[in-house]
């Protein structure tokens, strides 16, 4: 397997996390087909990359593959600090628990901006921005006492939509690697 795969693995792993977690905020009806979808996206992923032989390593191409070395460690240390720092302050500072999934969002997709530069994929930065966005917006509408369904759809389960998405995008037939909108999560 790929380290290109193994990334795409774990940034599918992610986005089903998210929609899965979050979508209990909905009503049953919503929550049971949207879980079901995710999983189903999850699975054919899983099974199409296969197929596909799991993308290029840097076969031949001018994609830098994903490198998990110092560089990409710094970045999920980085990312790990600050989910820890920001969720203790939103909890027992700011005692707004239902803000910690706009935080997660937030502090997920500003990590992509750090794999981009570690991996050369200018690209992860659509994923980052567009995470780091729904983030910002769970946080203002945790701040402005926002329902919690609400604050969940747009900082949890859209940006697990995102990451999803993203991979299935990157791997489209045909798709230039270096155009990915992501590889990875963590």
């Amino acid at each position: 397997m790929t380290k290109d795969r193994v990334g795409s693995l774990i940034g599918a792993s992610f986005g089903l996390a998210f929609i899965q977690v979050n979508a209990g905020a909905l009503p049953m009806a919503v929550a049971v087909p949207l879980r079901i979808a995710a999983i189903a996206a999850f699975l054919g992923l899983v099974v199409f990359g296969r197929r596909r032989g799991g993308g290029t390593e840097s076969g031949g191409d001018a994609t830098p593959s994903a490198n998990f070395g110092r560089r990409y460690w710094y970045v999920v240390a980085a990312e790990v600090l600050g989910l820890a720092v920001g969720l203790i302050v939103i909890s027992k500072v700011l005692h707004t628990p239902r803000a910690a999934v706009g935080w997660i969002a937030f502090v997920v997709g500003v990590h992509f901006f750090g794999l981009a530069a570690a991996w050369g994929r200018p690209l992860l930065r659509v994923l980052g921005a567009s995470m780091a966005a729904c983030g910002a917006a769970g946080l203002a509408l945790a701040a402005c006492d926002a329902s919690v369904a609400v604050i969940r759809v747009v900082a949890g389960i859209l940006p697990g939509v995102l990451l999803l998405a993203s991979i299935w995008w990157s791997g489209r037939p045909g798709k230039a690697a270096s155009a990915a909108p992501e590889r990875t999560a963590a």
